[in-house]
């Protein structure tokens, strides 16, 4: 039989705690990695996933999720949903009940309402006091789309000055993207992402949370690797996939994950974007990863009664 273990980003703590109570009567990986999620989604003190996630440039909370079955490599993701919560689920039903893997916009809405999901609002008070403070901070008025909303959009995505992006950061690693991966006892894997999105982003923008292969990918048979930073990172070097495949041709996992770092080294990027990942093994190794020191992310096994913050490896640790 094998350990249960969970890996996650540094905000999936109580996520964590609950799928590993789970894992430890037997529960399966992929139903783990779902309630997880589904924890932090409902969480309105976090930011940037499910309800009271940040809203876009014109003030709507748009949702991406994806999660995948590491026995089968089926997978299920939506993107860009409006006017429902719970999308880790509705990934899921994309996974089980539909012949697709990715399903968006109106089309993941409606699939919504088919099963069942009841409409409802993703913003809170205070989502949208964080709007309109990101628009005061620019010397805007809220919603304002002078000269362009790309322009608009642009401008308040981007750090002004280094505090700001230091800010900015920091809000992306403790109310942002949330991402597991789970082994359970039959020593099957899952892995599971959810988020808002970037926060103040031009409408209908998806980053790699939803997308099979940049920010999320899980096989049993090498490993499972999810990313949480800026989504157009990952997507340009598809990089959750990277860790997979260069564990698949017999890289240690520390090896694997500095791979990984290294296609994204040589990506151009604008000011404060980064990217991090974990990555578990079907042994049980984990480790987590970042472009820029300094970031942590979680992990607990059985034994545990409460998941542990370690440092995530960059490059400077060779």
């Amino acid at each position: 039989m094998t350990v249960p273990m969970i890996v996650a980003s540094e905000n999936g703590r109580r996520g964590a705690a609950a799928a590993m109570d789970l894992l430890r009567t037997g529960g399966s990986a992929l139903d783990a990695v779902e309630l997880a999620c589904r924890i932090v989604e409902d969480d309105p003190e976090d930011h940037s996933v499910g309800f009271g996630g940040l809203p876009n440039v014109v003030g709507e909370v748009e949702l991406d999720a994806s999660i995948m079955d590491g026995r089968t490599r089926r997978a299920g993701a939506v993107a860009a949903v409006l006017g429902y919560g719970r999308a880790i689920s509705l990934a899921r039903r994309v996974m089980e009940e539909t012949p697709h893997v990715l399903v968006v916009g109106r089309g993941a809405e409606r699939l919504a309402a088919e099963v069942g999901e009841a409409p409802a609002d993703q913003r809170t008070p205070e989502s949208l006091r964080r709007w309109e403070e990101r628009f005061a901070e620019r010397g805007l008025a809220p919603g304002s789309a002078d000269p362009s909303l790309r322009a608009v959009a642009g401008l308040l995505t981007r750090p002004m000055n280094l505090q700001d992006q230091i800010d900015k950061a920091a809000r992306i690693d403790t109310s942002g993207t949330v991402d597991f991966i789970a082994l359970d006892q039959a020593g099957d894997m899952a892995s599971a992402i959810s988020t808002s999105g970037l926060g103040w982003k031009y409408p209908g923008r998806v980053g790699d949370s939803p997308l099979i292969g940049p920010g999320n990918y899980c096989d049993n048979r090498y490993g499972a690797a999810a990313c949480t930073g800026m989504g157009e990172l990952a997507i340009r070097a598809c990089t959750a996939h990277s860790v997979v495949v260069y564990l698949k041709l017999g890289m240690s996992l520390r090896e694997a994950g500095l791979e990984a770092l290294r296609d994204l080294q040589g990506l151009t990027t604008q000011e404060g974007q980064y990217m991090n990942f974990v990555a578990l093994t079907p042994q049980g190794e984990f480790a987590g990863f970042s472009t820029v020191p300094g970031k942590n992310y979680l992990y607990m096994t059985a034994a545990m009664e409460t998941p542990a913050l370690a440092e995530r490896i960059c490059l400077d640790a060779g």
